[in-house]
């Protein structure tokens, strides 16, 4: 199946006790910095500091009673896995989470804050997928993959449905990319609800397999990828990538030094705590690569789970 408009409407209404509407924002600074109208859907704001709520809550929420009594399982470094955490929570089963030893302490400890019981293991995508494999066999628990499953990409549309409920006629859309869950449910809420709009995904150089797989034509998965945007190091997913190929104008590549200065500058001048990731989708206005001058843009920021103690401007 492919996710619609109607499941991402369904998903709204699924998920609408358990989230928050997160505001948007404007900053007059930040305007006339990029030579745009910004409008930045602050899912920082969400629950777990995160977008990723949205389709964690509605992947567990549509479980049925019998499935989610054996609980959800998943394999994430960060947000997803909180997400995943805290929804099984809510609804009161257990939440299985491979974690690779390597993540943040921040993350992990945020993890065990909402209940979620944790694996270790090694920091590479084949130990994460076994020892996921092992403990979905062990347990029967239900897998929800944090970008590869449509009933996550259907969450993460919601927020873009809210964003054009309240900033109605938007030349463009900018999200992050990483697995592609966010930009793919983005790109269908949007494009259904307002014809001819624009989605453009914003990815780290360091991270640019995203880039390189629409040049391609087929998913270049992404190889020891090194960026401070801790969110968006992983690939395209089966699902994600044809969304994305249909929808998604272009993907535009932010510099690591471009991340850094427009956290910054999103931090001192709006009084908003992003994370690296979320930089990166503000970091395409900044570095003006393409010319959107003028236009009316929505951003959606996408998390502000930031380790204080290792702030980017302080190790650069």
């Amino acid at each position: 199946m492919t996710v619609t408009l109607n499941d991402i409407h369904q998903a709204a209404q699924r998920i609408k006790p358990y989230i928050h509407r997160t505001p948007v924002l404007t900053n007059e600074s930040l305007n006339e910095q990029v030579g745009a109208q910004v409008f930045l859907k602050c899912e920082n704001l969400q629950k777990i500091g995160a977008f990723k709520f949205r389709g964690a809550c509605n992947a567990v929420y549509s479980l049925t009673d019998e499935e989610a009594a054996r609980g959800v399982c998943t394999h994430s470094s960060g947000n997803h896995a909180q997400a995943v955490a805290l929804a099984a929570r809510m609804r009161g089963i257990p939440a299985y989470i491979v974690i690779p030893n390597n993540a943040p302490s921040v993350k992990k400890n945020a993890v065990a804050g909402y209940g979620g019981l944790i694996t270790f293991c090694e920091p590479t995508l084949e130990a994460r997928e076994s020892t996921l494999d092992r403990i979905r066999l062990d347990t029967g628990a239900n897998v929800v993959h944090p970008f590869n499953d449509e009933r996550v990409i259907a969450g993460q549309g919601t927020a873009a449905v809210e964003l054009l409920e309240d900033i109605p006629d938007l030349d463009v859309i900018i999200t992050p990319i990483g697995g592609g869950g966010l930009i793919s449910g983005t790109s269908i809420a949007a494009m259904e609800i307002k014809k001819g709009i624009r989605v453009i995904g914003g990815e780290p150089e360091m991270a640019d397999d995203a880039f390189r797989s629409m040049k391609a034509g087929e998913i270049i998965p992404s190889t020891n990828p090194k960026s401070i945007a801790d969110g968006l190091l992983s690939s395209l997913g089966s699902l994600t990538f044809p969304i994305i190929q249909k929808n998604v104008e272009q993907i535009v590549t932010v510099s690591e030094t471009g991340m850094i200065a427009s956290m910054k500058f999103v931090w001192e001048r709006a009084k908003i705590i992003i994370e690296p990731s979320s930089a990166v989708a503000i970091g395409v206005l900044w570095e003006k690569k393409i010319d959107l001058s003028g236009l009316k843009i929505g951003v959606l920021l996408s998390g502000g789970n930031v380790d204080l103690e290792k702030l980017p401007w302080q190790n650069h």
